[in-house]
């Protein structure tokens, strides 16, 4: 895959919520400073400890219709188990204080515990109370920022998937628990179903030699976004192996787009599919042997994608108007898509198969024909990109050794894989109250449950995640061979092996919001490709070229600790 020469791609959180992150280091910067470094690493380039890391275990789960791989494709079910088992035994959480956590939701609120069946289920078999503050997901890093503004930390806390403090590793030094002695190694065995999370999700959660998130565990890539099947072959394109380059794409999306009928071929934005198919990195590129850095925008890949981008938006096929969309409209836009009115959609692969609000199942009730399908990257340079290991980290305010231990026997609750107990209460509540069983026994939320299945459990932690779907077995069927084909691709993101204190502040805050404002100005016109150069400068100058440096002086340092 070549990564030509030096010249982090449209980030699938940068590009989704783009408004976000902008300023929000700022409020928790004066706490940081009374704290200082913290000690240890923190505040320091250096090379994640992979000593520190939880020796993990697969999970025992029942058996997947389509069975997933030891490199990463998710399990796949057709059905429901009928007799769900219990993955956590007794009542962890009995004797405890109540836990306050705070995380972001992506759906309507909830209704709160006293008129929530499914709240009180979970709570009844915990043994104990967790108070959670639900904030919608646009909104999270101004609350975040708040909450580490006052001093006035949740226990339990999800870090914003767009940036939150300006001095990351010191802010988790000083005011976060560190799990190191609690999960590194076989410390991990004393919470089963943390101990199924894969290790490449954990390695997001260390900083140096120090363990201090949980992981909120996603499926490795976010694909490549959705298009509709039934409109590519009416255009010829039966199969995705026919789309062989960038160039033919283009042609498909010209013949795609239909301004009278309100059809266009893209609706929102392109580049990152565009990116992969072009063979580009995802936000860095390490060279093994030099150890030197290469950003993605500095790569002839992610040129040529921008480049495409740009012709696609000439031609006419992107929907008026979605390309300046910001995350805070992401319904909206996505929405557009759903009812009809694009060929192609760039979002995560979660919602795809999710109940009711997700595209199957939204755009079947829609128009039966519409045959959504999740996209994959296409062509001989095709690459996945490893996006999507997490959601995000929550961590875990300092406390005593006992708390903590509370606080992660809940996450272990709230981590149990697919189809026991806990995650049945979880996503679809209490049966008869929540969900009833369909005829071949799946589970099918009520009016009621559909509401109070929406405190966000699952965005606390998470095990590995699972491809079902109680309505569509076809659609199963086209997620599964979706990651048989994107996981071979997946590119390993080394960058992730070290600590760039720059990055970790400003790569999905400020660096991210300059090069997403700068691709929508060449892409829409308003500048054009002669002015890439000067934005390539430009990020690099305001800390992409840190970042670099940081990088590699990591690198470096572990280098020679390997050689002693």
């Amino acid at each position: 895959m070549p990564f030509a020469r030096r010249s982090a791609s449209l980030d699938r959180r940068t590009l989704l919520r783009a408004s976000l992150g902008l300023g929000l280091g700022l409020a928790a910067a004066p706490l940081l400073s009374a704290c200082g470094e913290g000690g240890g690493t923190a505040g320091k380039a250096v090379a994640k400890s992979r000593g520190a890391l939880p020796r993990t275990v697969a999970a025992n789960s029942v058996t997947a219709d389509l069975a997933g791989t030891t490199t990463g494709v998710p399990h796949a079910y057709f059905s429901y188990p009928k007799s769900p088992v219990r993955s956590v035994r007794g009542t962890p959480l009995k004797g405890v204080q109540p836990i306050k956590a705070m995380t972001e939701t992506f759906v309507p609120p909830a209704p709160g515990r006293a008129q929530n069946a499914a709240w009180q289920a979970i709570e009844k078999r915990l043994g104990g109370q967790v108070d959670i503050t639900a904030v919608p997901a646009d909104d999270y890093g101004t609350k975040f920022s708040t909450m580490v503004a006052s001093g006035d930390l949740a226990d339990l806390f999800m870090y914003p998937e767009t940036g939150g403090v300006a001095h990351k590793a010191a802010f988790f030094a000083s005011q976060c628990a560190d799990l190191t002695p609690f999960l590194s190694g076989d410390h991990v065995r004393t919470y089963p179903n943390l101990a199924a999370i894969p290790a490449g999700a954990w390695q997001e959660c260390l900083y140096g030699d120090k363990l201090y998130g949980v992981p909120i565990t996603r499926y490795g890539t976010s694909g490549a976004g959705f298009y509709r099947h039934d409109l590519f072959r009416e255009v010829g394109v039966e199969s995705l192996d026919a789309l062989s380059s960038l160039d033919r794409f283009l042609e498909v999306c010209k013949e795609l787009t239909r301004p009278k009928e309100k059809r266009y071929a893209i609706v929102a934005g392109v580049t990152n599919l565009l990116a992969m198919s072009a063979g580009a990195p995802y936000q860095w590129a390490m060279d093994k042997k030099t150890g030197k850095f290469t950003a993605d925008l500095e790569t002839d890949a992610y040129r040529h994608a921008v480049e495409t981008a740009a012709e696609l938006y000439k031609a006419g096929c992107y929907y008026p108007g979605t390309l300046q969309m910001s995350g805070a409209q992401k319904a909206q836009y996505t929405d557009l898509f759903k009812n009809g009115k694009g060929a192609y959609v760039y979002d995560g692969m979660p919602p795809y198969l999710a109940p009711s609000t997700g595209y199957v199942e939204s755009m079947a009730a829609v128009d039966k024909s519409f045959d959504v399908r999740p996209m994959v990257p296409f062509g001989p340079t095709a690459v996945a990109w490893s996006d999507n290991t997490t959601l995000s980290q929550t961590y875990i305010k300092k406390a005593p050794k006992e708390r903590v231990e509370a606080i992660l026997r809940l996450l272990d609750f709230i981590a149990a894989p697919f189809g026991t107990e806990e995650y049945t209460l979880i996503n679809f509540g209490v049966e008869g109250t929540d969900h009833t069983r369909d005829a071949r026994g799946n589970p099918v939320l009520t009016a009621r449950g559909s509401l109070e299945v929406g405190v966000p459990w699952g965005k606390l932690s998470s095990g590995t995640p699972a491809l079902f779907s109680a309505t569509n077995k076809d659609a199963v069927t086209h997620a599964h061979q979706a990651y048989t084909r994107l996981i071979p691709k997946l590119v390993r993101a080394d960058h992730l092996d070290f600590t760039s204190p720059t990055w970790d502040s400003e790569g999905s805050g400020s660096l991210g919001t300059l090069k997403g404002d700068g691709l929508k100005d060449i892409i829409a016109g308003r500048k054009s490709m002669k002015d890439y150069d000067a934005l390539v400068k430009d990020w690099l100058a305001k800390g992409g070229e840190k970042a670099r440096a940081e990088f590699e002086e990591a690198a470096q340092q572990s280098t020679k600790e390997t050689a002693k």
